[in-house]
């Protein structure tokens, strides 16, 4: 069968080259039409909570604010971590969920 079809490409060097030609300018046309959406997100389900205390110390940040937001947030179904980050006047708390939450759902279990 492949000496056949090698045979039958060396009669017909002009239709094999055509449609290599035919078969490469279709490619670059499908490459330049793929929407971005074909790529895949690889990013986790995060949802991020800032709080501004004006005046607080890191440590006051910490104790006050961040730890006890930390609390509330380790019963959320379908967490797999939370991280956390205290500066002065500012806490951000980083909630992230597995990969089969939906976003939109994980939001409004931060925000309740």
């Amino acid at each position: 069968m492949i000496v056949s079809l090698l045979k039958f490409s060396l009669r017909q060097r002009i239709l094999v080259i055509g449609l290599a030609c035919l078969l490469s300018v279709v490619g670059v046309i499908a490459f330049q039409s793929i929407p971005i959406d074909a790529y895949p997100d690889v990013t986790n389900i995060q949802v991020q909570v800032l709080t501004e205390a004006a005046g607080l110390s890191p440590v006051e940040v910490e104790r006050f604010i961040t730890y006890p937001l930390e609390l509330q947030m380790t019963g959320l179904p379908g967490l797999a971590e939370i991280r956390s980050l205290s500066k002065f006047a500012l806490s951000q708390i980083t909630v992230v969920f597995n990969d089969d939450v939906d976003i939109y759902f994980a939001r409004q279990l931060v925000l309740e």
